[in-house]
């Protein structure tokens, strides 16, 4: 199932609402390891990934790119309660992403 693509405004409700834990994967359309990076995440969340999942184009989201530090893309922003507790730019492997989720609880 693909991932649910949230804007800028979305994310903002989002995090500001501080409703346990999320992850955002932040892409570009031409990115093909963002490509590579969603699908493997799309894995993850049919294993059963206790995080809700979100991607969003950084090109629409100027505010949260510079506010969060988003450095390059793909980069997955693990949130708890709103605010980021990891970014992750290197999707190592559906595992070690599977295995990032459930240690950050």
């Amino acid at each position: 199932m693909p991932l649910q693509e949230l804007d800028e405004y979305q994310l903002k409700r989002l995090a500001a609402a501080q409703v346990g834990r999320t992850a955002v994967l932040f892409t570009t359309p031409l990115c093909g390891t963002c490509k590579v990076a969603e699908r493997m995440l799309e894995i993850v969340e049919a294993a059963g990934c206790d995080y809700p999942l979100y991607k969003t184009n950084i090109n629409f989201t100027p505010r949260l790119r510079d506010d969060w530090q988003i450095e390059s893309v793909p980069c997955l922003v693990l949130l708890k309660n709103g605010k980021v507790i990891s970014k992750e730019y290197a999707m190592r492997s559906v595992d070690y992403l599977y295995s990032l989720m459930k240690s950050s609880n």
